[in-house]
C-alpha cells in the first residue's frame, strides 16, 4: 500500500483523511481539528496514562543541585 492510499480517520471529529503530503495537518483534517486537539492535551483532557507526581518531586528535580560534590 502506498502513502498516496493510505487513508486515517481525524484523531478529533473522526472524518476519513488522506494520508499526503499535500495535507499539512495530518493526521487531522484540518487546523482547527489540530488546535482543537492541542487544547484537550493543554487542558489535560487528555493525558498519558501512570502514576501521579508530587508537584514537590517534580520541582525538585528541575532544579540544579546547587549542594552537589560533582
Amino acid at each position: 500500500m502506498s502513502t498516496r492510499d493510505l487513508k486515517v480517520n481525524c484523531p478529533t471529529c473522526h472524518e476519513i483523511v488522506a494520508w499526503v503530503e499535500s495535507n499539512r495537518y495530518r493526521p487531522f483534517c484540518s487546523e482547527r481539528c489540530k488546535l482543537i486537539d492541542f487544547g484537550e492535551w493543554a487542558s489535560e483532557r487528555h493525558s498519558i496514562p501512570g502514576e501521579p507526581v508530587d508537584p514537590e518531586q517534580l520541582m525538585a528535580a528541575s532544579r540544579p543541585d546547587e549542594y552537589s560534590d560533582n
